[in-house]
């Protein structure tokens, strides 16, 4: 499924260099590229203190007595998706779960949704197979990301279910690295330029 030179479906992986703290060691998964601009989720951090069960507390779905959820799922952390709209939820997931109207098809496999409707889903046991939450996101402007990469800020990896789902959250970003067989001790934050 290839857009061109596009990155949706595709990791981001912050280079040592990366002159923003909020992306230090960040691997975004991105969930839209375009001449428009590009957005994507960061999948290896976690928020402090959050989980999917304080998620329902504080959209007061904990009342709702068809939901029972797992302590696994209740327990399962928020990530912080990135520094825009900080208090807005995404759960990217796999793509057996999909909602016409709101979800957004990604990749092949993989989709993302942005609804209330979603976690209901999960906690009643309907949701998809596979899903991170994430509260906000990475955004950039039109022409942006790609001035970013040209600057040696970020590499680029095909994203797959077991990197994105699968994998502890500290282990995720030398996991992209070690698929693009480089080691994470030999990158310098020096970009040069041949």
């Amino acid at each position: 499924m290839t857009k061109g030179p596009y990155l949706d479906g595709q990791l981001l992986i912050a280079m040592p260099g990366m002159s923003d703290p909020r992306f230090d060691r960040s691997l975004i998964y991105m969930c839209a590229h375009s001449q428009q601009g590009a957005m994507g989720i960061i999948i290896n951090k976690a928020t402090p203190m959050m989980s999917f069960g304080d998620l329902l507390a504080q959209l007061d779905l904990t009342a709702d007595e068809d939901l029972a959820p797992p302590q696994e799922l209740m327990e399962m952390p928020v990530l912080f998706g990135g520094p825009v709209e900080q208090g807005r939820g995404f759960v990217l997931h796999t793509s057996d779960y999909f909602t016409e109207d709101s979800s957004l098809p990604v990749a092949e496999n993989i989709a993302l949704t942005a609804t209330v409707d979603i976690l209901r889903a999960m906690a009643k046991g309907e949701g998809p197979q596979r899903a991170v939450l994430a509260l906000g996101y990475a955004g950039w402007a039109p022409g942006q990301l790609e001035n970013e990469i040209q600057h040696n800020g970020w590499l680029t990896c095909q994203a797959d279910e077991e990197l994105v789902f699968g994998l502890a959250f500290p282990d995720r970003y030398v996991a992209a690295l070690k698929k693009l067989k480089v080691d994470p001790a030999m990158l310098s934050s020096n970009a040069g330029h041949a």
